[in-house]
Formats: structure tokens, C-alpha cells, sequence
């Protein structure tokens, strides 16, 4: 695994209305000093890959209001790398759109999507999980979701079930996923915490652009056609305005409803940070 080929897709496009009012349409918690060190939400997302994804290969995907912001709290990133979506389409267009723009780039690229506003207390062992699961999905046509140890019967977050017995043979800490559960009531969360074979749905992918491409090409065709086509604008003065007529047309769905819950080659890697 080359360190050049690996890329991070940050997701910061929505308007964080849980942690309302601190958080508004204008400026969502991702662009906010919540803990007063200094640092937003993206900001430590950013920071927290030093290292193991270069900034050249760091990808923002966000709404078109938040451009300003982003260039300006994350001036390392390439400005070509901050890709505006016209409007909201949930996880699975956003995922198409930044994939194909890679693949255009680098047809080997492997891909870790983060959300922009999660809080890791340990990147020591963040890093180490991501290198490992990278090195895991640039061997293996694998999807990789880390999955959160649960601490208690947490009704907010959907949940990954995997037998630890079935680990891959490549690598003995990441699992081959039985299914993906809704967020539960607080009954089958206690359930859930005693069976020790479920895990908090972080949010956090990682495959290699070839990976997910196919899988959208299956399980998803109609959006996957629609930034497949635009392969010969990526990265030409017409992207812009080509997404801002084709965007509108994908249907509003999560990459779990689209794509995880379908496919074969799904992993959990469990983690503590």
C-alpha cells in the first residue's frame, strides 16, 4: 500500500440541528469551537489524519452555503477538492460524486469517509485502526465500517451485529458483518450491550475506490450512472455547473440503505478511541 494512494473524504454538508442553538443553518456544529480549544469539529477531523492521509488528498463534500467556510477553516485543502452539492441528497450521492472524482485522479485510491463532526479522544490508536483497516481494503474487494465497543444501552445510534468467531483471515480483528440495526429502543439496546456481538454504526468507511464504485454499479445504478457519465468534466471549469443540474436528479438515500445492507464483502473493525 502506497501512502499516496490513500485519501480521506470528509462529509459536512449537514446542518447539525441536534445541537441547536449553538448550531444554525449558517453554521453548523461541524464549523464550530465547541470544546473552546481553538480547534472546530473539522478542523480536528483534519488533524487527526496528519500523517496517514496527505492534504493533498483530502476531500471536503459539503453544501454549496458552507464553500466560504471551509476554504477558510481548512486552508490546507486543495480548493479543488471541495466539492458543492446544490442541495441535500443524503450519504449515498455524496459518496458517488466524491468516489468517481477520485477515480478520475487515481484509479487505485483507497478511501476513508468521516463524518466532520465526531470527538476522538485517542488518535494514537484512531490512526492505528485506520492504517491497518486501509492496508486491509488496498488486498481485499472488502467495505470496511468501524464499529464503536458500546459503553451503554444507547437508544441514539444505529447498531453493527458481527460474530467475533468469524474474523478475517487477513486480518483477526476485523469481523464479517451479519446485519446493520436500526436504532434501537432501550430494551433491545441493554440486549444489545450484554450480547458483546454489536457495535455502534460509526459512520466511518473504508474501501478502495474500485470497491465501491462496483458496489454502486450493482446495487445502485441510477445514481452511479449519473456521476459515472460525468467522468470526462471531473476537474474541468464545467463541473460545477454539470452537478448542479445532475445532483438534484439522485435519489435521497444513505449509503447503509444503499449499499451497505446489500453487499457481500462487508467487515467491522471495532475500536475503543
Amino acid at each position: 500500500m502506497r501512502k499516496a494512494d490513500n485519501h480521506l473524504v470528509i462529509m459536512a454538508g449537514g446542518v447539525g440541528s441536534r445541537f441547536w442553538p449553538m448550531s444554525t443553518p449558517e453554521c453548523p456544529k461541524q464549523f464550530i469551537d465547541v470544546f473552546g480549544t481553538g480547534r472546530t469539529f473539522i478542523q480536528m477531523t483534519v488533524d487527526r489524519f496528519k500523517g496517514v492521509i496527505d492534504p493533498a488528498n483530502i476531500w471536503v463534500v459539503t453544501s454549496a452555503n458552507y464553500a466560504e467556510i471551509v476554504k477558510e477553516q481548512l486552508p490546507e485543502v486543495p480548493v479543488g477538492n471541495i466539492l458543492l452539492e446544490p442541495c441535500r441528497r443524503n450519504t449515498a450521492p455524496c459518496i458517488a460524486y466524491v468516489s468517481w472524482r477520485i477515480k478520475a485522479l487515481n484509479p487505485k485510491a483507497n478511501i476513508v469517509v468521516a463524518p466532520s463532526d465526531h470527538l476522538v479522544t485517542d488518535v494514537v490508536e484512531f490512526q492505528r485502526v485506520i492504517n491497518s483497516a486501509l492496508q486491509f481494503v488496498s488486498e481485499t474487494d472488502s467495505i470496511v465500517t468501524l464499529g464503536m465497543q458500546p459503553t451503554r444501552p444507547e437508544t441514539g445510534y444505529g447498531y453493527i451485529q458481527a460474530n467475533p468467531s468469524e474474523s478475517s483471515l487477513r486480518n483477526k480483528e476485523i469481523y464479517h458483518v451479519d446485519s446493520f440495526k436500526e436504532k434501537p429502543d432501550l430494551a433491545t439496546a441493554k440486549v444489545y450491550l450484554k450480547s458483546k456481538e454489536y457495535f455502534w454504526n460509526s459512520g466511518i468507511f473504508v474501501w478502495n475506490v474500485r470497491t465501491i464504485v462496483n458496489a454502486l454499479r450493482i446495487y445502485q445504478p441510477e445514481v452511479n450512472e449519473i456521476f459515472e457519465k460525468l467522468l470526462p468534466i471531473y476537474g474541468t471549469p464545467q463541473e460545477q455547473e454539470t452537478i448542479n443540474k445532475e445532483f438534484p436528479k439522485c435519489t435521497n438515500i444513505s449509503i447503509d440503505y444503499a449499499v451497505l445492507e446489500k453487499a457481500d464483502e462487508i467487515f467491522v473493525f471495532p475500536a475503543s478511541f
